[in-house]
């Protein structure tokens, strides 16, 4: 039966983990990793999070099936962190998924049962789940501009362009806040610029909002959610609750899908619940219930933003604290991207050879199109990490 089969390419991020957590130098970097890390290098369970859990040890009477939709009480929560009152809500639902990764699979499925013919457009470059997860489910992407790997802005005029030309129908891929790998954001006006077109084009905006309150604030931060459902007829908001709550092994999201009136949603909504059906039955329970009972009770939900503003400001501290590094020890060559970038990632903007040396000669770890994880810096590896670039530049 798998005599065919042959040894799959293995990721580029799990290998360099493996690799770091081998090397044995005692000075390293891992600037690899996807996941949030304090200044102890360490990512931790929040103590809200904490809070919430033994409440829900304290008084949780069942592990029963819950239904495919998931915990109703998650879902109204989070349909109201990411809309708020933007739109009719007569028209939009909101159902639990096992992360991001399983929310974009769901919709990959109902995009394909509702207009299989339709592209998804997606930003050059996008995250490298992205295109697998996606095109592995059978949709068609097709790439529009996005970051100039030079100058190190957004090429909205390209990108702009490029969805101009699209057909009426297609899909168009956004990272709300955070662009990961780039970090870079369209401002608000570019915001209202791309919906501008996506209403002249009649696509569809397919909204994928994995850091919610990483960038700038919560509220801040779906602003492209919000401006587009108060303008669209359609479109679907995939959330992740990993970053934003810490819970990544205990795959937590959301998927949201806005219909073009009730007939509609009741329609969609039920072949949503049937896509879950025929993937994963009913999503995990324990760590939606946490988020629900976080975001529906005010004290914990109060806690909950001031642990969340803590892990962005410790973001931005060491994004500012390595580009001063980097002015002392580089100073003929502008980092400034660093500053201007939000939430965990960015292009560090040296080259593939110059990634390999890094590695093997100080053992600093990142992939080789110099995307980094800026929560791997700390006070005090910034100094010799900025020293090991500048031996390589």
């Amino acid at each position: 039966m798998f005599e065919n089969l042959q040894p799959a390419s293995a990721d580029a991020i799990l290998g360099l983990i493996a690799e770091h957590k081998n090397d044995k130098r005692p000075q390293k970097v891992d600037l690899g990793v996807g996941v949030f890390r304090t200044a102890a290098g360490e990512t931790p369970v929040l103590d809200v999070v904490k809070t919430a859990e033994q409440r829900l040890v304290d008084t949780q009477q069942s592990k029963a099936y819950i239904g495919t939709a998931g915990d109703p009480d998650f879902n109204a929560a989070m349909q109201e962190l990411t809309f708020a009152d933007s739109c009719d809500t007569a028209r939009l639902f909101t159902i639990q998924a096992p992360g991001g990764s399983g929310s974009l699979r769901v919709a990959a499925s109902l995009i394909l049962r509702a207009r299989a013919d339709a592209s998804v457009w997606v930003s050059e470059p996008t995250w490298a789940n992205h295109i697998p997860l996606l095109g592995g489910a059978g949709l068609t992407l097709k790439p529009y501009p996005y970051y100039d790997t030079e100058k190190h802005v957004i090429r909205i005029e390209q990108m702009l362009d490029t969805l101009r030309h699209a057909p009426a129908g297609d899909l168009v891929l956004l990272h709300a806040c955070c662009h990961n790998p780039s970090g870079l954001d369209p401002s608000e006006d570019d915001w209202r610029a791309i919906a501008d077109v996506i209403v002249e084009r009649d696509l569809v905006p397919f909204i994928d909002m994995a850091y919610q309150g990483f960038a700038t604030s919560l509220a801040s931060d779906a602003f492209a959610v919000r401006h587009m459902a108060g303008r669209v007829p359609e479109m679907i908001v995939s959330n992740s609750c990993s970053k934003n709550f810490g819970l990544y092994r205990d795959r937590v999201g959301s998927l949201s899908v806005l219909a073009a009136d009730t007939g509609a949603r009741d329609t969609v909504y039920s072949q949503v619940n049937n896509v879950v059906r025929t993937i994963y039955s009913v999503p995990p329970d324990h760590g939606a219930v946490v988020v629900s009972l976080i975001l529906n009770d005010p004290e914990l939900k109060a806690a909950w933003r001031l642990e969340l503003a803590a892990m962005r400001g410790r973001l931005r501290e060491m994004r500012v604290l390595f580009n001063d590094a980097l002015i002392e020890k580089a100073p003929d060559h502008d980092f400034s991207h660093l500053v201007r970038a939000v939430g965990m990632f960015c292009f560090l903007g040296v080259t593939p050879e110059q990634v390999a040396r890094l590695k093997q000669e100080f053992g600093v770890y990142m992939v080789d199109s110099s995307r980094i994880n800026i929560a791997g810096i700390t006070a005090n590896n910034v100094n010799y990490l900025a020293d090991s670039i500048a031996a390589v530049l």
